[in-house]
């Protein structure tokens, strides 16, 4: 999967939710929600420096009133995610007789549940 913008700010490891775009000859700076794209002469800010920027005298800030929300998974995550799930959901290798003797207890392993890789099936309810 692809990795989250981060905030342009130097330093500052937090993920983008914001675009800041300067408008010069408004003298103004806008700042929305993140862009679909990262664009040359824009810059990508997190939510604390989004909320907090200021701008030069003689400036105005233009600032989104609603909430700042993460990207929406794009068609790259979403293909990563169902390959990922492919991957969990191929039956593992069979495992080969146990060599216990002893009387201990037998597991038996209900198709409909159980784990497959990192996931777990869970069967519908009836």
């Amino acid at each position: 999967m692809r990795s989250p913008r981060r905030c342009s700010r130097n330093g500052c490891p937090r993920q983008a939710v914001a675009t800041l775009t300067y408008v010069y000859n408004e003298s103004t700076a806008v700042v929305g929600p993140l862009a679909a794209f990262a664009e040359p002469h824009t810059y990508d800010l997190c939510e604390p420096h989004a909320r907090s920027l200021t701008a030069p005298r003689g400036w105005n800030v233009v600032r989104h009133e609603g909430e700042f929300e993460p990207p929406p998974p794009s068609a790259d995550d979403l293909v990563a995610l169902a390959e990922a799930v492919r991957e969990a959901a191929r039956p593992a290798p069979p495992r080969p007789p146990s060599d216990d003797q002893g009387g201990g207890s037998q597991h038996h392993h209900n198709p409909q549940t159980g784990r497959r890789g990192h996931l777990r099936v869970i069967p519908p309810n009836h």
